[in-house]
């Protein structure tokens, strides 16, 4: 019917423009923003999902930092021991230099000094070294290194590396007897070492694991994450070339249809 006060076909036709202008600007979003879902009203359960992956994805790249921490931590230590070990080879040195009868006890006495020196810088080494103020050496206290879940966690314990931990703080070399006595104790104070040298080690070993699992887990959960989340930008520029077309063809459709009223006009004249 040809009507002059409603025009059916503009209104039509401006209804249609509309759903493709709203088409183009959701896909005008995608593209610029690079994700499928900007909001919830794109894809509510997917949302869902893609933030719980995103909190896991935090957590574990947390904890990944915070094994890498406790590998410090370890190194630290570690490297503080390697010196006491040299002090403590050392002392050894000096017990067997002053256990054999060809020196005088005033020679002794000179190598009792620095055999003191050396137990003295380790008694230092042990109590000053520390990570984030946190000491390793100097008791045998227990550090959790926690990453992942609820209950994920290794504990890293510490050793007491101090002279009367190792049991160092009574010898002495100022005597030939004395001399002898304290290479059986530096025996044993190697020993004490090296089991404490090799459990950081170790524990080294397996934070590194650690942080090996937590990052191929942040991989696939990322690529999970990309797949619900990501535009498929080939597929998306396909999408928005059609809704170009269709708001071309729109406009187009409502220009004409705006001009029917004017064929009415031609019946009035």
């Amino acid at each position: 019917m040809l009507a002059i006060k409603n025009n059916i076909m503009a209104a039509n036709a401006a209804r249609h423009l509309g759903t493709s202008y709203d088409a183009l600007a959701q896909s005008v979003e995608r593209l610029s923003s690079g994700l499928r879902i900007n909001s919830a009203k794109d894809d509510a359960a997917g949302l869902a999902v893609r933030e719980l992956m995103r909190a896991n994805i935090a957590v574990l790249q947390q904890g990944a930092r915070n094994a890498l921490d406790g590998v410090s931590m370890l190194q630290t230590m570690e490297g503080a021991l390697a010196t006491v070990d040299d002090s403590l080879v050392r002392m050894k040195q000096l017990a067997e230099q002053a256990a054999t009868g060809s020196y005088t006890n005033d020679q002794r006495i000179i190598m009792d000094s620095e055999f003191d020196e050396m137990a003295a810088e380790i008694d230092r080494i042990a109590t000053s070294t520390e990570f984030n103020g946190i000491g390793m050496l100097d008791n045998s206290a227990s550090v959790s290194i926690h990453f992942g879940g609820a209950d994920d966690q290794i504990d890293v314990t510490g050793a007491d590396m101090t002279k009367s931990g190792l049991g160092i703080n009574a010898a002495a070399i100022g005597t030939a007897a004395s001399a002898k006595a304290a290479l059986a104790i530096l025996d044993s104070a190697i020993s004490s070492k090296d089991t404490a040298r090799a459990s950081f080690g170790y524990k080294m070993n397996r934070l590194e694991s650690v942080v090996s699992v937590l990052n191929i887990q942040v991989e696939n959960l990322m690529a999970a994450e990309s797949r619900i989340s990501d535009v498929d930008v080939a597929t998306e520029m396909a999408t928005m070339t059609r809704n170009q077309v269709l708001a071309q063809a729109g406009t187009a459709m409502l220009a004409q249809a705006n001009a029917m009223p004017q064929m009415a006009l031609t019946l009035l004249r």
